[in-house]
């Protein structure tokens, strides 16, 4: 390749990874809930379908896609990746969504939260919880800086991240970070796709129970993680998407969210595809535009 067209193709790529206006920050100067091995390792495989899996992520970061040219204050969604608390399905479920989202003029944020692990946490079952806490805050904190509406902060998740998104959306009336201004930890909406619910032993998933809170978890903590027990008035208001024909999560898990939602009188739409399976992203349908007709009849857009 001659200069001139190695030239303008480092011109050219530097358009592509500012277009969307990308800054990455890991979330804490000390991370809470911590404990030191030098032998774990942050890894990430790109597999032959395209999903770049990242696993063992010890140290926590958001990658925030600010759209383009926009007027106005935009609202904006925090993204919790799946991938049964083990990995996290980066892109498909994580950095193209954003693009998305940024093209309907909303800041897409891609939380990289920490895997339970012994090895790294003192308590596994509530790090994750602390890393979409510590997002919701530093997105509300810095919203003036980064053109978002201070009301309109939302949180997404897919999977295994449905389950931490509606974690952050049932338990937020608990801080599990520092938080000496008292900055709401609550999001204002939840988007969550084929999500991991309930950790019973009927409907739960039992990969993502088992990672986050131990093999021989007691009634009290499986209860506290069962998402569809802790819905209140409070709870946000819930997009939810997911295929009839799920095999690896039940799809009683967002119908039980769902009629809780319901019985707590919270604003709730859900959709659900004869076909699509597990871990279908962005790339079922139209859901995506469906989506998008929600945001945009609740003033989100």
């Amino acid at each position: 390749m001659n200069f001139k067209a190695t030239f303008f193709l480092l011109i050219l790529l530097m358009f592509l990874n500012n277009s969307y206006g990308q800054t990455t920050i890991q979330l804490y100067k000390e991370i809470p809930n911590s404990k030191t091995d030098l032998s774990y390792k942050e890894k990430a495989d790109t597999g032959t379908d395209g999903v770049i899996r990242i696993s063992k992520v010890s140290i926590p970061q958001i990658t925030i896609f600010q759209p383009e040219n926009t007027n106005k204050k935009s609202s904006a969604v925090i993204i919790c990746p799946g991938g049964g608390y083990s990995i996290l399905a980066y892109n498909l479920e994580g950095t193209d969504v954003a693009k998305i989202l940024n093209s309907w003029g909303v800041t897409a944020v891609v939380l990289k939260y920490r895997l339970p692990s012994d090895a790294i946490m003192k308590d596994k079952s509530i790090g994750p919880l602390q890393d979409a806490q510590s997002a919701l805050k530093y997105v509300r904190e810095n919203a003036e800086k980064l053109n978002i509406d201070p009301g309109k902060i939302g949180i997404m998740g897919f999977s295994a991240g449905g389950h931490l998104a509606s974690t952050a959306s049932t338990h937020f009336d608990r801080s599990y970070i520092a938080n000496p201004s008292h900055t709401s930890l609550r999001p204002d909406f939840s988007i969550l796709a084929y999500p991991v619910i309930s950790f019973n032993d009927s409907i739960g998933h039992m990969g993502s129970r088992e990672n986050l809170i131990g093999r021989n978890p007691s009634k009290q903590l499986i209860q506290s993680f069962s998402n569809q027990l802790q819905v209140t008035g409070n709870t946000p208001s819930t997009f939810l998407v997911l295929a009839s024909d799920d095999k690896t999560v039940k799809p009683q898990n967002s119908i039980d969210y769902y009629e809780a939602l319901l019985k707590n009188h919270v604003p709730v739409e859900m959709h659900i595809y004869e076909n699509g399976g597990h871990g279908f992203g962005t790339k079922k349908d139209d859901w995506m535009q469906i989506l998008k007709n929600w945001m945009h009849r609740n003033h989100l857009l």
